[in-house]
């Protein structure tokens, strides 16, 4: 079973890529409208029945159903791919606070903290003359404390 498993997923994985790129497009749209239309030039053929009704109800469910999935699929990964990235950034650069790696693991009072140090950090840069200067929020309080003359 775990071999099989692991043919599986790679074509799944291909699978679900292809279809959020094809029903993220214009032609998906299209395709939806014209879909709706035939089913209201429908309607009076069917005599607007229940039947005429749940056809389209049906068929709206199944897809919204299977489009959660596959958005929240995609969305996971992409989250995860610009963190990776994120996290080379802050890795590679000297200067920059390693804690940030991994900082959606934080909790979410610990991230509201960091939020509360960068606009601090913000509110410092932008009292700074030099906007091409980054520094960590210790080293940001530090000079603003030596250009305002309180250390």
């Amino acid at each position: 079973m775990g071999k099989r498993k692991d043919s599986i997923v790679p074509l799944l994985e291909r699978f679900s890529a292809a279809v959020a790129r094809s029903t993220g497009g214009t032609n998906a749209f299209i395709l939806a409208v014209a879909v709706v239309i035939v089913w209201l030039a429908l309607g009076p053929v069917f005599g607007f029945s229940n039947s005429w009704q749940l056809v389209i109800n049906t068929g709206t469910t199944i897809v919204t159903f299977l489009m959660v999935f596959l958005i929240q699929r995609s969305q996971n990964k992409d989250a995860l791919a610009i963190h990776l990235k994120l996290n080379e950034l802050v890795a590679a650069m000297h200067g920059a606070s390693n804690r940030l790696i991994d900082v959606q693991a934080l909790s979410e009072r610990d991230l509201q903290t960091l939020e509360t140090y960068f606009r601090e950090l913000a509110s410092l840069a932008r009292k700074s003359i030099d906007l091409t200067e980054s520094h960590s929020v210790e080293e940001a309080r530090e000079r603003h404390s030596i250009k305002s003359g309180k250390k």
